[in-house]
């Protein structure tokens, strides 16, 4: 079944790989999510449901493993504790837990092995079906104020096909992503075709400069490639070769260029960083906290 058969239909699921480990975060993720990890007083993944729901993508598909009943528990209703708010006529505090009930249809399955993301997408097919979806990976959080994955879908829209956001990496750095090989189109200096894609090139090997980020919009396609794709980088499974086929078969596979504010919560400095931007900015909170910070970095540049 070809992309081309698909471009009609609408898109409205959201596949959200949340199966990992979290290493890099323990001994915290040892009985907690990390992406329950707080940014300020939000959970990580609330930021990226949220992404979802404001791209119109309010059915969401979440591919979980061991030890995630938080994840289902944050976004279920709490009725015990609305009522207590209630009581105290705390709609504030009860507007800000009703809203991560309130996102959307939140659906679940279970990746029983970690194979790789290609394999987690794959744990979505019986969900999504036959038509096109969105990937969202937790560890990539775009700001709201710079709409990425709304623009993915305008490109999917015209192009049909496979759409994934790029952004340019440090020759150094390339070797941690998938990188891309591209051709311009005449959808804007933002759009590109993809030729080819590589899973972690050796350095001094990547195509571009261009590295795939962690926004996908994909054609159903993809679930027959995921199929017959054989272990790669790492020994998993890898979402980027699947679509490297897809390219080579001739189906539409394009990207979108992305420079705006995204904050990478998959590292424990990346994460700090993103906490104390989002704080900083924060109505509320960033008045006070940007004096704070002031104060800090000068004392302790002078001491």
């Amino acid at each position: 079944m070809t992309s081309s058969q698909h471009t009609t239909k609408p898109l409205l699921k959201a596949v959200i790989p949340a199966a990992g480990l979290g290493t890099r975060f323990l001994p915290a993720t040892k009985a907690n999510p990390k992406e329950m990890l707080p940014l300020v007083d939000k959970p990580a993944i609330q930021y990226v449901v949220e992404e979802a729901a404001s791209a119109g993508l309010t059915d969401i598909l979440m591919i979980t493993g061991r030890n995630k009943r938080a994840l289902e528990d944050h976004f279920d209703r709490n009725y015990e504790l609305e009522s207590l708010l209630a009581k105290k006529g705390d709609t504030a505090k009860l507007a800000l837990v009703d809203a991560s009930s309130n996102l959307g249809q939140v659906h679940y399955a279970r990746q029983g092995d970690p194979k790789g993301l290609g394999h987690a997408v794959l744990c979505a097919a019986a969900h999504v079906g036959d038509e096109p979806f969105a990937v969202l990976l937790g560890d990539d959080l775009i700001d709201p104020r710079d709409p990425l994955l709304t623009r993915m879908i305008e490109v999917r829209e015209r192009f049909g096909g496979t759409v994934v956001a790029l952004t340019p990496v440090p020759a150094d750095r390339s070797h941690l992503y998938g990188c891309a090989a591209v051709e311009p189109t005449d959808a804007g200096e933002d759009v590109l075709r993809l030729t080819e894609l590589v899973e972690k090139p050796a350095p001094g090997t990547a195509p571009s400069s261009l590295a795939v980020i962690g926004r996908y919009v994909l054609d159903p396609a993809v679930f027959d490639v995921l199929r017959e794709t054989a272990p790669g980088a790492g020994g998993e499974i890898q979402l980027t070769d699947a679509l490297n086929t897809l390219a080579a078969n001739g189906e539409p596979v394009h990207g979108v260029v992305f420079d705006g504010r995204r904050y990478d919560t998959g590292d424990r400095a990346d994460y700090l960083k993103a906490t104390v931007r989002l704080a900083a900015e924060r109505e509320d909170l960033g008045p006070e906290f940007r004096d704070w910070l002031r104060k800090f970095v000068a004392n302790e540049l002078t001491d």
